[in-house]
């Protein structure tokens, strides 16, 4: 008969609950990145479409990041993911004002508005998932 062996709780690789947000995110939003280029060089899809698919994928991204915040932080996913969002939204500003030199416009606050609640409901489901 073989012994069975308690298992402990498994060793996450990144133990900071925003860090691994964070890193979630960005992984999404190259994967969003990617299928939005691949959908643009081989569909009929027009570049005037972008501005609001690119809004949906960084919501899906902050969604994701949300959702690993939450489930690492077991408590309070809503404020922790739409904090998450908020910072994810904050990088992507300040990314695209150092890479184009972009303003600051209601787009940029509708795209940070966007992650946060994104961010939030991905906490939320985050934390329910522990349970």
């Amino acid at each position: 008969m073989m012994n069975s062996l308690k298992q402990g709780p498994k060793a996450m690789l990144i133990s900071s609950p925003f860090t691994a947000g964070i890193v979630f995110s960005i992984l999404w939003l190259a994967a969003g990145a990617l299928l939005l280029s691949i959908l643009l060089h081989f569909t009929s899809m027009k570049e005037a479409n972008l501005p609001s698919n690119a809004l949906i994928v960084h919501a899906v991204s902050a969604l994701a990041g949300g959702f690993a915040t939450g489930k690492r932080t077991e408590k309070r996913g809503w404020y922790y993911g739409a904090l998450l969002g908020v910072i994810y939204g904050i990088i992507v500003l300040m990314i695209s004002f150092l890479a184009s030199d972009a303003s600051l416009t209601l787009r940029s606050a509708l795209v940070v508005g966007a992650a946060a609640l994104a961010g939030a409901f991905g906490g939320m489901i985050g934390v329910n998932m522990r349970k």
